[in-house]
């Protein structure tokens, strides 16, 4: 694993700015951190961050392993190289860092507003 952009490695920071970048899913990903830490329970184990964050991490992850591409592109079809390289590099994304990144942004946000 390598540092890269001041995040664990490539692939985080490519989801992550690709999140960031496309109007869509921003949009989309601000609203469900938004309801995630609303809906967060805080546990005798877990802060209500913490619960948050985990919340956030699955569904990013879940997110993205249902949504890659369809049709006629090459990642889509049966077992290939591109499958194999797509999946391999979906599985060094940390999640959990992006999740943090959200909530930390969304805590920011609100001390500013307030």
């Amino acid at each position: 694993m390598s540092d890269y952009n001041g995040w664990t490695n490539y692939e985080t920071w490519c989801a992550k700015l690709w999140m960031d970048n496309d109007r869509g899913s921003y949009d989309y990903w601000l609203e469900r951190t938004r309801e995630v830490l609303a809906d967060a329970e805080p546990t005798q184990v877990w802060t209500k961050q913490d619960a948050a964050r985990i919340r956030l991490e699955q569904e990013l992850k879940e997110w993205h392993d249902e949504h890659r591409p369809d049709g006629d592109s090459p990642l889509s079809g049966p077992s290939s190289v591109y499958t194999d390289l797509l999946g391999a590099a979906l599985s060094e994304v940390n999640w959990r860092e992006i999740a943090e990144s959200m909530l930390s942004d969304m805590a920011a946000e609100q001390e500013v507003v307030s």
